[in-house]
C-alpha cells in the first residue's frame, strides 16, 4: 500500500513540472510574438504587390538657330565685305556685288544706325510712273521690327537707286503711314540719309575707273538733284562731269574747269546741244575757242533742267554760248571797232528785221562770230533751241516759252 502511494507522489511530481514547462512555453511565445518578425520577401512579388500611376511631361528644347546681330547693329570694322555682299544681296535680290557700301550709326537728338549700298548697275524701272513707282529702296525698321519699304518721306526722288535699311530707336512701333508723314523725326532721318549718300558718292569719286561706271549708270539722278535740291545743290554739282573744248575724250569737272580759268574770265561757258559732234562744230563756240575759253559740251535733255537752277558754281556764273547777251573779255580796239560796226550796218539790220518781220526779235552786230556771217540766238531768259526741241518731242504739248 505504501509502496503505491510512493508511487502516486512521484507522478504527481511529474505532472506539476510539466505545467511550469507549459506556462513558460507560453510565456516565451508571447514573448516571441512581441518581438518584430524579420522575414524573407521576393521582390518581383513586392513590384506586383505595388501599383504606380504613370504621369506623362512634356518638355520643349528651344535651339537658338539665329545667334548673329543683324548687321547693321555691328561696328562696321567687324563686318567683313564678304557679309556686306551676302546683306546686299538678300536685301535687293540683285546677281552682283554692290559698288559701295556706307554703315554709320546717328546719335545726338535721335538714334538710329543705317547701312547704305550702291549698285554697280541701273534698276531698269528707275524711273517708271504710274502704280509701279517705288518712292525708294529703303527698308524701315523700329527696335529691329520691320515696318515698311516704300516710305515716301525717307529718301528724295533723285536717291531711288540707294538700296539699303534705316533702323530708329525713336519712332514708335505702333506707327501709321498718316502718322509717318507728320513725324519730324523721319524728317531728320532724311537729312541724315541725303548727307551720307552724297559722302558715299565723294568716296567713289576717289578712284576715277570706279566713278566713271557710277557716273555712266546715275548721271542722270544727279542733274535731277542738282535740279531739285536747292539744300545740297552745290555739293551735288561737284559730281557732275562734262565734255569740254579742252578735256578730249575724258570728262571734266566743274572743279578742274574752275582751276583751268583765265584769270578774266567772265564765267563758265556752256554749249548745249544733241550730241557731242553737233555741238563741236557749232559757230556759236568761233570765238569763244579762238580766245582760248573752255566750253563745256551739255548734250543730255536733264543739262537743260540742271544749268535752269545751277546758276553759278564756286561764284563763277554759267554763262551760255547760244543765248543773247554773253560777255567776253574785250580790249579797248575791240569796243571801238564793234561801235564802228553798229553804226556802218544799221540800215541793213533794220532791212533784214522787216524781211523776217515777227520771225526775229531783233537784229544786231555781235562780236560772238570769228568766221561765220550770222547765228541765231535765244532771249537771254527764255530757252535754248534744245530746250525747245525736247519740250516739243514730249508726249503732252508743253506751253509756249514767249
Amino acid at each position: 500500500m505504501t509502496a503505491t502511494e510512493e508511487d502516486a507522489s512521484v507522478v504527481q511530481f511529474d505532472d506539476d513540472d510539466d505545467d511550469d514547462e507549459a506556462e513558460d512555453k507560453e510565456k516565451d511565445d508571447e514573448e516571441d510574438d512581441d518581438k518584430p518578425k524579420v522575414e524573407d520577401v521576393d521582390e518581383a512579388e513586392t513590384k506586383k504587390e505595388k501599383k504606380t500611376k504613370k504621369i506623362k511631361e512634356v518638355t520643349h528644347e528651344w535651339d537658338h538657330l539665329n545667334g548673329q546681330k543683324p548687321i547693321w547693329m555691328r561696328k562696321p570694322e567687324e563686318v567683313t565685305q564678304e557679309e556686306y555682299a551676302s546683306f546686299y544681296k538678300a536685301l535687293s535680290n540683285d546677281w552682283e556685288d554692290h559698288a559701295a557700301v556706307k554703315h554709320f550709326s546717328v546719335e545726338g537728338q535721335l538714334e538710329f544706325k543705317s547701312v547704305l549700298f550702291v549698285p554697280r548697275r541701273a534698276p531698269f524701272d528707275m524711273f517708271e510712273g504710274g502704280t509701279k513707282k517705288k518712292f525708294n529702296n529703303i527698308k524701315l525698321y523700329v527696335r529691329r521690327v520691320f515696318i515698311m519699304d516704300n516710305c515716301e518721306d525717307l529718301m528724295p526722288e533723285f536717291l531711288t537707286f540707294v538700296k539699303g535699311i534705316v533702323d530708329s530707336e525713336d519712332l514708335p512701333l505702333n506707327i501709321s503711314r498718316e502718322t509717318l508723314q507728320q513725324n519730324k523725326i523721319l524728317k531728320v532721318i532724311k537729312k541724315n540719309l541725303v548727307k551720307k549718300s552724297i559722302e558715299l558718292f565723294n568716296e567713289i569719286a576717289e578712284d576715277e575707273d570706279k566713278y566713271k561706271k557710277f557716273y555712266e549708270a546715275f548721271a542722270k539722278n544727279l542733274k535731277l538733284g542738282v535740279h531739285e535740291d536747292s539744300t545740297n545743290r552745290a555739293k551735288l554739282a561737284k559730281l557732275l562731269r562734262f565734255h569740254s573744248t579742252k578735256s578730249g575724250e575724258e570728262m571734266t569737272s566743274l572743279d578742274d574747269y574752275v582751276a583751268r580759268m583765265t584769270e578774266n574770265q567772265p564765267g563758265i561757258y556752256y554749249v548745249t546741244g544733241e550730241s557731242k559732234r553737233a555741238v563741236e562744230s557749232s559757230p556759236f563756240l568761233e570765238k569763244l575757242k579762238k580766245k582760248g575759253y573752255e566750253v563745256l559740251f551739255m548734250v543730255d535733255p536733264m543739262d537743260e533742267y540742271c544749268v535752269q537752277q545751277l546758276k553759278e558754281f564756286e561764284g563763277k556764273k554759267l554763262l551760255s554760248a547760244t543765248k543773247e547777251g554773253l560777255k567776253m573779255e574785250e580790249s579797248e580796239e575791240e569796243k571801238k571797232e564793234l561801235e564802228e560796226a553798229k553804226a556802218a550796218t544799221e540800215g541793213l539790220c533794220k532791212l533784214i528785221k522787216e524781211v523776217l518781220d515777227d520771225k526775229v526779235d531783233k537784229v544786231i552786230v555781235s562780236t560772238r562770230l570769228a568766221d561765220s556771217p550770222c547765228v541765231l540766238v535765244t532771249g537771254e531768259y527764255g530757252w535754248a533751241a534744245n530746250m525747245e526741241g525736247i519740250m516739243k518731242g514730249q508726249a503732252l504739248p508743253a506751253p509756249s516759252s514767249s
